[in-house]
């Protein structure tokens, strides 16, 4: 049975998304405060984070930083009141999977629950590494190497974005299916932030191995 930690000091919410998940035939624990939440993550005993961002102690984005920062790769879905869009990039690039508005619907968020812990038993036990031409994705690091040269580190996002791409080389993705299939939901249709990704990508993996379509979307070339 897989197991989920709850972080959020909102009694009320917490409870709300344990029964929910208690239900769906997940085993829950909450934590009331950051530090709470940081050290219970710490100890390996959970598949997945739901991350509030304002709680006392240690805030959400904290705890995500020092989580990333120690080598953990636990599936984190950050949950908060902050629609902010630069709040929403501040918590993906930190390393978070997922990234959930208040007020929310439980099915949506089972749903994205759900997602994560799929693609993260699709990718443990590749232990090997993805290629296309001279690009190589080290599942296990995710970092990047380019030609046998030195590894190129990748934040969670970028490294979610590269393995997209590479898994569907020369196919165009749309900027709405690389929300879908790396964000796992979607944002306002005028958001950039694939286009911000892919600029982050360019800069590490070289500007002409990813190409823009345009009117259409991004193609590994």
């Amino acid at each position: 049975m897989a197991s989920i930690l709850i972080a959020d000091d909102e009694q009320r919410i917490a409870g709300f998304i344990e029964k929910g998940l208690r239900a769906a035939g997940f085993a829950t624990r909450v934590a009331a405060d950051g530090v709470e939440a940081l050290e219970l993550a710490q100890t390996g005993e959970f598949d997945l984070l739901v991350l509030d961002v304002n709680m006392p102690r240690m805030n959400g984005f904290d705890v995500l930083e020092n989580l990333r920062g120690s080598g953990s790769r636990m599936p984190i879905i950050m949950l908060t009141a902050r629609t902010d869009l630069g709040d929403t990039v501040a918590g993906l690039e930190g390393g978070a999977d997922d990234y959930i508005g208040k007020p929310f619907r439980f099915d949506e968020l089972l749903a994205r629950i759900r997602l994560r812990m799929r693609r993260d038993e699709e990718v443990a036990p590749a232990a090997g590494a993805l290629r296309h031409r001279d690009l190589t994705l080290d599942v296990r690091t995710r970092r990047a190497v380019i030609d046998g040269g030195p590894s190129v580190d990748l934040s969670a996002r970028e490294y979610a974005l590269a393995e997209e791409l590479i898994r569907h080389a020369g196919q165009v993705l749309s900027r709405e299916q690389l929300l879908s299939r790396v964000w796992g939901f979607d944002f306002d249709p005028g958001s950039n932030v694939a286009d911000v990704y892919i600029g982050y990508l360019r800069q590490k993996l070289g500007a002409d191995r990813i190409e823009t379509v345009r009117g259409a979307g991004y193609r590994l070339v």
